[in-house]
């Protein structure tokens, strides 16, 4: 008797992920191929860990690229997105996740340091978003998701850049939205708490166990949490949820 073959839920979609070289970037590119998806591994300096992405992704036979591009910068971004339409000839999904952090008392922070961190975690997903869209608006099709933090909603004590840029994401996420609704696109955020990836894992031992301690749930996420979810954002069954901010935290931010 002949199996039937599994349904993949992005079969032959095509899905770039901004700093997906690492970290929970690189657990979305991962779990979208898994399900189908060709992706574009986008990266800013590491080109070693984006191709060790790229060959994961290849061992689960789906096609992937790594494109070096510093989100911060126009004519990067650009050049990104038309080599990937160039591969691809399409682009479905576009996950904004490039970020970076800088921590400061803003009494000593430096116009660098805030600089940075907003070029690279809202500028950037408005440059990403901005070259993508208009090959989205053409194939009236796309999912937008950028990833926001928790910390844009109740702010945490050193990180007025982080806070301001994470927290800019919500009004850019409901505009857009707005602005492309008809055009069979949508555009949400999934905010996150602490997760086992990333930032929280370069935090001291004592310093994770207190942030812990402040999770009604009592742990943190894990990273099959968070892709289970960006998944759903990016689904065929998701085409009715456009412009929300959607609560990923363990109970942190209610």
């Amino acid at each position: 008797m002949e199996m039937r073959s599994e349904v993949m839920r992005f079969e032959n979609r095509i899905a770039l992920i901004t700093g997906a070289s690492r970290g929970i970037g690189k657990a979305f590119a991962l779990a979208l191929a898994r399900e189908g998806a060709n992706v574009i591994v986008n990266y800013s300096t590491n080109e070693i860990l984006a191709q060790d992405v790229v060959a994961e992704i290849e061992d689960t036979h789906r096609e992937a690229i790594a494109i070096q591009a510093d989100v911060r910068i126009t004519s990067q971004v650009n050049r990104m997105v038309e080599q990937a339409i160039d591969t691809f000839d399409r682009i479905d999904i576009l996950v904004n996740n490039a970020c970076v952090y800088n921590d400061s008392t803003v009494w000593n922070m430096t116009d660098e340091s805030w600089e940075k961190v907003i070029e690279v975690c809202l500028t950037g997903a408005f440059k990403c978003t901005r070259a993508a869209i208009k090959h989205m608006r053409a194939q009236e099709y796309g999912r937008i998701v950028n990833i926001s933090s928790v910390v844009g909603q109740i702010g945490v004590f050193g990180t007025s850049n982080y806070s301001a840029a994470k927290a800019g994401l919500f009004g850019f996420t409901k505009a857009v939205a707005k602005e492309v609704a008809k055009r069979g696109i949508t555009v949400n955020a999934l905010t996150l708490g602490y997760f086992e990836a990333g930032m929280l894992l370069r935090l001291p031992e004592n310093v994770q166990k207190v942030i812990q301690q402040q999770i009604p749930i009592g742990r943190f996420g894990t990273l099959e949490e968070v892709t289970e979810a960006l998944m759903y954002l990016v689904s065929e069954h998701a085409s009715y949820l456009t412009g929300q901010i959607i609560h990923m935290n363990g109970g942190v931010y209610m």
